[in-house]
């Protein structure tokens, strides 16, 4: 089992790799690659931050919490509030949207569940017994 502080390393790698993905996309496309690929890995990125506060934090409690998170996010740019502090401020933008979209609320899971189902399999599988002089070690598969 990882320690609290290597699952927390490896959440802001994850975000910062989710970040420059969404961010080369963005520069090489324009249209609904761009937003749905964005919107997705905006998702993976708050996954990685369900880590980065909560290191043993099961994979799919974390996955439900983060697209609970994407879609609270959405959702409150009904009022209008995050339109008024993204015309002010790009990371405001880049973090909470300027008009609500409701085919966003479909992609949030597309950019959590593949990352919940890889970690809970990770985490599932069990470590080969350790080889010993009378039993030798599994060959490498």
């Amino acid at each position: 089992m990882l320690s609290n502080r290597v699952v927390r390393v490896l959440a802001v790698v994850s975000a910062a790799a989710f970040l420059a993905v969404a961010l080369a996309i963005r520069a090489l496309w324009d249209g609904p690659v761009e937003q749905f690929s964005g919107t997705a890995l905006y998702a993976s990125m708050v996954y990685a931050g369900v880590y980065l506060l909560w290191p043993r934090c099961r994979p799919w409690t974390a996955g439900a919490v983060a697209v609970a998170f994407c879609w609270a996010v959405e959702v409150s740019q009904l009022s209008g509030v995050p339109a008024y502090l993204s015309a002010r401020s790009l990371l405001a933008r880049l973090a909470l949207g300027v008009q609500f979209d409701p085919v966003d609320l479909l992609w949030y899971p597309v950019g959590v569940l593949p990352l919940a189902a890889l970690h809970w399999f990770l985490s599932t599988r069990r470590p080969a017994a350790p080889a010993t002089a009378d039993r030798p070690a599994a060959p490498a598969s």
